[in-house]
């Protein structure tokens, strides 16, 4: 039996409140042991992992697990970091040592403790890697935005960012280069809750509702957080357990449902690829319209 997983939907990609919950979880098991051994069983994730890999890690110490977006960064002596990303269906678990591999088990770490940390995929579109010296230098993380739940991502940021983008503002608020972490469901989430309609333009907000936008992302995020991510499908949390902020969602899969707020039928639609859900009352499509229910 697993001491510690997190298990990830295969069509639902693990996000910022997702990852935050695995990273709590790891913590208590990973800060301060060293892992003994390093074993890769399968090197074709969506970045091949280096012939060298387990011999660089060999007897690295964890000093740390931080986050960056929807990264991983596992903190190791020697200004190292072990980068880790759970792709679309990856998943992290502390077993025993000894206990049997799972199918899609493809890289194992063994700790000083007497466990081992696996990392299973069955699609394989995670990765790990090693990095050394400054990982905020990484190509794969100097070009993110701010994170959302950080100071430097706010009202003032957000209008600034927005100008001149005809994109719609779900898909703006979407990409990891203006914000990070903000996922399919908690984009949906946030817009309902500051009252914008998803398919306004980005460069339609004013700053007003870009203030309201900012601090409603920050809320919804906090309550993911707290209620340990969001299970849709078969997310589990480090304890093994489900998120329940499911429980709370207000527009988010309730097409043709009431809105809590008007009672008005919650629309959907494809926007970026992805389905979107809104209340056509609470989230007026216009600026106009906007304006006047002001």
């Amino acid at each position: 039996m697993p001491l510690l997983s997190t298990s990830i939907s295969r069509r639902i990609m693990p996000e910022l409140p997702e990852v935050e919950t695995t990273r709590r979880g790891l913590l208590p098991h990973l800060k301060g042991r060293r892992l003994v051994a390093v074993t890769v069983h399968h090197r074709g994730l969506r970045t091949p992992v280096r012939d060298d890999f387990e011999t660089r890690l060999k007897n690295a110490r964890v000093n740390d697990i931080e986050r960056r977006g929807k990264y991983l960064l596992i903190k190791l002596h020697a200004d190292r970091t072990l980068l880790v990303h759970l792709g679309m269906s990856g998943s992290l678990r502390i077993t025993d040592a000894d206990s049997p591999r799972r199918l899609h088990d493809h890289i194992e770490w063994r700790l000083d403790s007497g466990h081992c940390l696996r990392y299973n995929d069955p699609r394989r579109f995670g990765l790990a890697e090693l990095i050394d010296g400054d990982v905020a230098a990484h190509p794969r993380l100097s070009v993110l935005g701010p994170e959302p739940l950080s100071a430097a991502f706010n009202a003032s940021a957000l209008y600034e960012r927005t100008r001149g983008h005809r994109v719609c503002i779900k898909v703006f608020i979407m990409n990891g280069h203006h914000v990070v972490g903000v996922g399919n469901i908690y984009a949906s989430e946030s817009l309902h809750l500051a009252h914008i309609a998803p398919k306004r333009r980005a460069s339609s907000l004013s700053l007003e509702e870009c203030a309201a936008l900012v601090a409603a992302i920050k809320a919804v995020l906090k309550r993911a957080i707290q209620s340990g991510g969001t299970t849709l499908r078969n997310y589990l949390n480090p304890a093994g357990d489900p998120g329940y902020f499911r429980q709370k969602l207000l527009v988010y899969e309730r097409e043709g449902q009431a809105c809590y707020t008007c009672d008005a039928p919650i629309k959907s639609a494809v926007l970026g690829q992805r389905s979107t859900y809104w209340c056509p009352h609470c989230q007026p499509s216009s600026t106009r319209q906007a304006r006047q229910r002001a």
